[in-house]
């Protein structure tokens, strides 16, 4: 399958809206089966999806410049946009690792935070890949694990990971 008909897919984010997470007394997950074969493709794509910048910041030299002096002149720094949604990224990745535990294949949790990622890595991965100046030309076959993980997971239903009773 080519990357178009990939990104071709994704739901629009104009149009697009979360699942109702409002389960009481637990923690929300959906339960999702994952090889490691998965896995690797999944941090392939994260690791050149991290590499760029739309921004142009790394390889301008004046924007660099601008930053340090923002920096220590009022001592916040000037951030990349996507810089929250690669720490997200990496965190899932990360969690889902944790759940195969080195395994070849098995069965992660993806709660709502997770589910969020997901979506924005996928439309992340396609406005770069869509936008001219950017030249994101990422791995199909890791594009195409990075969407059926997605639709495993939108669709599973919700249950309680953790459920508490009444009484606690």
């Amino acid at each position: 399958m080519s990357l178009d008909s990939v990104f071709g897919q994704v739901p629009d984010p104009s149009s697009f809206s979360f699942p109702d997470y409002g389960l009481p007394q637990g923690e929300p997950v959906r339960p999702v089966a994952v090889t490691e074969a998965e896995l690797t493709a999944l941090l392939s794509l994260y690791e050149t999806f991290a590499a760029v910048d739309p921004t142009g910041i790394d390889s301008n030299p004046f924007m660099r410049a601008t930053s340090e002096f923002l920096e220590q002149t009022f001592g916040t720094t000037l951030e990349r946009p996507d810089e929250r949604l690669h720490d997200d990224i990496a965190t899932m990745l990360s969690d889902f690792s944790g759940d195969l535990d080195g395994d070849r294949l098995g069965v992660v949790d993806v709660t709502p935070a997770h589910f969020r990622t997901l979506y924005f890595f996928l439309t992340g991965a396609k406005s770069y890949h869509v936008a001219p100046h950017i030249q994101f030309a990422p791995d199909e076959g890791a594009v195409e694990t990075l969407f059926e993980l997605y639709q495993r997971a939108m669709d599973q239903e919700f249950y309680l990971k953790r459920p508490r009773s009444v009484l606690e």
